[in-house]
C-alpha cells in the first residue's frame, strides 16, 4: 500500500469515526420520545434518530473521497444507518491492515436486510399487501357517485385500486356507508383486498361567502368564421314557476306577456348596456312564448318588456326574479384587502377613486384563531397561491376583528378571489387543534368501517398524541394513522411527529403537495419532498405520494408531459394517490402501467440496471 493511499484511508477513518460515535450517542437526546414508541417500532425509531444525527453534518466532501475509492458513499443508508457505518469502518480498517472492534455485542440496530424488511413489514401493516404485479399501492379518492354506483367501485377495484379514500370533508355518513358497502360487495365478487382510509377534514382555513351579484341572463346567436349568424338565439318568456327541458333560454316575467302574444308579434327591450333589442315571437303556449333574436343581449330583474303588433303597443311587462350569481373579488398588486370573520359577507372595493369614501375589498375567514395568532409582516396566500399578500395590521380587540392585507402578487396581474378558496399562512403559528369537533364525530364512523384515518393539517407532535387518545377512547387500537404533511410547521417538526406516531403499530405519511407547495414555496417543493421521503425511509414508515398526480389525465383525458415524469417518480413511495375525476379509470390504468415499468429501473434512491433493449439494439 502506498503511503499516500494509507494517508487517505486514515483521513477518511478520522472523519467517519467521530460521526459514528455521535450517531450512537444521539439516542439520549430523544430518550423521552423513545419511551412512547411501540415496541415493534423501537428499532425503526432508533434508526431514524441515527439518520437525523448523521444529517446534521455536511459530508459531501467525504462522499466524494469515498466514491473515488469505490467505497460506499453513504448515499443510500436511510433504512440501515449504523449497519452502513459499521460496514464502512470495518472495510476501511481491513484495507489499512488494522483490527476494528466494532459495536458491542448487546447493541442491535437495523441491518442491511432487516432495514428494508422493516419498511416492507410496516407498509403491509399500514397499507395492506402489495398487488401481485407491482410493489407500489394505489389509493383512489371516491367521488360522490361512488355511493350509488357499485359498478364504478367494482371497476376501480378490478383495475388496481388498493386503498379506497373517503374524504370526510364531502358527503355524509350515509353516503360513506354506501361507498363501503359497494366496496365490500366488489371485494366479495373479485376476491381482491382493499383497505379503506377516512380522511378527516381538519380545521378548514377558507374564504367566506361573497355578496352575490344580481341575476343576469345573456343570450347570443351562433356565428360562423365570417361573423354571419348561422343560428338565432332562442328565448322563452314564461311564468316564474315554469320548467322546460328544451334548449331555449328561460326568462321569467312578473306579468303574463305570453298570454297576449301571438306568432309574428315583437317584444322590445333595452338591455343592461343600453342597447335596444327587438325579439320576434315564433311560438306561443298558455304559459310561455318563444322568441328569436340575432343579436347578443343582457337582461336583469326589472328589465322593461314591450309587446308590439306592428307599431301598436299591446302589453307591458318586466323580467321577474332571477337567481343571484356567485360573485368574486378582483385583486391586483397593491390592492388592499380586509380579512374579516366569516359572518361578514365579502364584497369588492367601493369608491376607489374617492379617498374619503374609499372602502377596501373584504372577505371572511372560516377560522377565528387567525385573528388572534396572525402578526403584521407575515405572509398570506389565497386560492392555492394564486394571490399573495402581506399582513399590514391586525385588529383583534375590536368588535369585528380583522386583518389588513396588502396584495403583493396576483396570477396574471389580476386574479379573482371567490368563496370557499384556501387560505395559507406559512409564517403564522396557529394555536389550533388538528382535530375539530366534526372530526371527533367522524372518527367513530371511520374506526367502525375503516382501516386507516388521515389526520389533516397536523402541525406538531401534540396533534398526533390527541388523535391517539381519541382512538384509544374508541377502542380502535388497530386503526392505522396517516399523517398528512401539508404545512411548514409539520415539515420542521416531522421527526418528532413521526416518533410520536410510532407509538401505534401502523403509521404512514402522506405528502399532501397542494397546501405544502404554497406553504413552503413551489421552488422548494421538490427539495422538501425528497427530504420527507428520506426521513420516512429512515423511520421505516411508508409514504403516500399525493395531490395532482396525473391531474390532467384524470380531469381531461390526456396527461401533460411533466405529469408522466411525476407519476414515474412516484414509484419511489410506497403508495400513490389519485384524485377523483371523469377519467379516473383511464388514469388508474395509466398509473398501473407506469409503476410496473419503473419498478425495473428504480427503487427508492437506487437505480436498478435491468437489461435495456436500447443497449441490445446498439449491437445489431
Amino acid at each position: 500500500m502506498s503511503q499516500n493511499f494509507a494517508l487517505e484511508i486514515e483521513s477518511i477513518v478520522s472523519r467517519v469515526q467521530p460521526i459514528r460515535l455521535e450517531v450512537l450517542e444521539s439516542e439520549q437526546h430523544f430518550r423521552e420520545e423513545l419511551d412512547h414508541v411501540y415496541v415493534g417500532n423501537r428499532q425503526s425509531a432508533r434508526n431514524l434518530i441515527h439518520y437525523l444525527s448523521l444529517r446534521r453534518h455536511d459530508i459531501r466532501e467525504l462522499q466524494e473521497d469515498l466514491g473515488r475509492l469505490a467505497l460506499s458513499s453513504l448515499g443510500r443508508l436511510e433504512s440501515h444507518v449504523m449497519a452502513t457505518l459499521d460496514a464502512l469502518m470495518a472495510l476501511l480498517h481491513k484495507i489499512a491492515g488494522k483490527n476494528w472492534q466494532g459495536r458491542a455485542i448487546e447493541e442491535t440496530f437495523a441491518e442491511f436486510d432487516s432495514g428494508s424488511a422493516l419498511l416492507e413489514k410496516h407498509t403491509v401493516e399500514s397499507l395492506g399487501e402489495a398487488p401481485p404485479n407491482r410493489n407500489v399501492r394505489i389509493m383512489v379518492t371516491m367521488p360522490s357517485e361512488a355511493a350509488d354506483d357499485p359498478i364504478l367501485v367494482r371497476n376501480l377495484l378490478d383495475r388496481g385500486m388498493n386503498i379506497m379514500r373517503v374524504n370526510c370533508a364531502h358527503d355524509s355518513a350515509a353516503e360513506w356507508l354506501r361507498m363501503v358497502e359497494n366496496l365490500r360487495a366488489a371485494q366479495k365478487e373479485t376476491g381482491k383486498a382493499c383497505k379503506i382510509a377516512f380522511d378527516l377534514a381538519g380545521p378548514k382555513l377558507r374564504t367566506g361567502p361573497v355578496s352575490p351579484s344580481p341575476g343576469i341572463i345573456r343570450w347570443k346567436p351562433v356565428r360562423n368564421e365570417l361573423g354571419q349568424v348561422t343560428r338565432s338565439a332562442y328565448l322563452t318568456f314564461c311564468s316564474e314557476n315554469y320548467s322546460s327541458e328544451d334548449e331555449t333560454i328561460a326568462i321569467p316575467v312578473k306579468g303574463s306577456i305570453f298570454r297576449h302574444a301571438q306568432a309574428g308579434h315583437t317584444i322590445e327591450l333595452t338591455d343592461t348596456r343600453g342597447r335596444t333589442r327587438t325579439l320576434l315571437v315564433v311560438e306561443v303556449s298558455r304559459s310561455s312564448c318563444v322568441c328569436t333574436n340575432d343579436r347578443t343581449g343582457y337582461v336583469i330583474q326589472g328589465t322593461n318588456l314591450q309587446l308590439y303588433r306592428g307599431k301598436e303597443l299591446l302589453y307591458e311587462d318586466e323580467v321577474g326574479a332571477l337567481p343571484e350569481v356567485e360573485n368574486s373579488i378582483s385583486l391586483s398588486v397593491g390592492d388592499d384587502l380586509l380579512l374579516t370573520q366569516v359572518e361578514v359577507p365579502g364584497k369588492p372595493a367601493e369608491n376607489e377613486e374617492d379617498e374619503v369614501d374609499y372602502q377596501p375589498a373584504q372577505i371572511g375567514c372560516s377560522l377565528s384563531a387567525v385573528f388572534s395568532d396572525a402578526k403584521p409582516g407575515e405572509r398570506i396566500f389565497f386560492d392555492d397561491g394564486k394571490i399573495e399578500g402581506v399582513i399590514r395590521a391586525v385588529h383583534k380587540d375590536d368588535a369585528q376583528p380583522r386583518l389588513a392585507v396588502k396584495i403583493t402578487n396576483a396570477a396574471n396581474g389580476t386574479a379573482k378571489l371567490r368563496a370557499e378558496k384556501g387560505i395559507n399562512l406559512p409564517d403564522t403559528k396557529l394555536n389550533i387543534s388538528a382535530l375539530t369537533p366534526k372530526d371527533r364525530e367522524d372518527l367513530e364512523f371511520a374506526t367502525k368501517y375503516g382501516d386507516l384515518v388521515s389526520l389533516s393539517f397536523v402541525r406538531r407532535p401534540e396533534d398526533v398524541a390527541e388523535l391517539i387518545r381519541e382512538l384509544d377512547c374508541l377502542g380502535a387500537t388497530q386503526t392505522g394513522i396517516i399523517l398528512k404533511i401539508e404545512n411548514r410547521p409539520a415539515v420542521e417538526a416531522l421527526p418528532r411527529i413521526l416518533l410520536r406516531a410510532m407509538g401505534r403499530p401502523a403509521t404512514a405519511v402522506m405528502v399532501a403537495r397542494g397546501d405544502l407547495g404554497v406553504e413552503i414555496g413551489f421552488e422548494r417543493m421538490a427539495e422538501v419532498q425528497e427530504q420527507i421521503l428520506w426521513i420516512c425511509e429512515a423511520a421505516h414508515v411508508p409514504v403516500i405520494w399525493a395531490t395532482q398526480v396525473l391531474e390532467s389525465l384524470v380531469k381531461r383525458g390526456l396527461p401533460s408531459r411533466s405529469e408522466v415524469t411525476d407519476a414515474a417518480m412516484s414509484g419511489r413511495a410506497e403508495c400513490v394517490m389519485l384524485n377523483k375525476g371523469p377519467h379516473i379509470l383511464l388514469a388508474l390504468d395509466f398509473l398501473c402501467d407506469v409503476l410496473c415499468r419503473m419498478e425495473g429501473h428504480q427503487t427508492k434512491k437506487s437505480a436498478l440496471m435491468r437489461k435495456l433493449s436500447v443497449a441490445e439494439m446498439a449491437w445489431k
